[in-house]
């Protein structure tokens, strides 16, 4: 048996707000977006590297406030690429966790929280 990977769907409400954040501040791209009609909620997919997330304002395809954990291991070198941009709705830091990882929590403008890590293996 295996299984294959986990695509999160995280729920957005603007799309200026996501593409902001998402692209321009993280530095995902866009692979695809989709809406049935003109004027319908936006579906899309961004994604940097091998991690790909699902961004909806479909009612009812995700809750707000989720929070995810993302690992990378270049968690320094990511945290200088974003203080750099200069956003000025996050200034991430790294906070060493009692596990042992080291973990940077930025919290989307739609509530949902985002852990970048360099997660150790026990």
């Amino acid at each position: 048996m295996s299984f294959g990977k986990t695509t999160p769907i995280l729920r957005i409400f603007d799309e200026a707000k996501a593409v902001e954040f998402y692209v321009d501040f993280l530095g995902f791209k866009v692979d695809w977006q989709h809406r049935f009609e003109a004027n319908f909620p936006l579906y899309l997919q961004v994604s940097r590297g091998e991690c790909v997330l699902h961004l909806s304002e479909h009612h009812g395809d995700s809750t707000p406030g989720s929070a995810l954990r993302i690992e990378t291991d270049e968690l320094e070198a990511f945290q200088q690429q974003l203080l750099a941009k200069d956003y000025r709705f996050a200034h991430p830091q790294i906070q060493a966790m009692p596990w042992g990882s080291q973990d940077m929590t930025i919290a989307d403008p739609f509530g949902n929280r985002l852990v970048f890590t360099n997660a150790i293996s026990v």
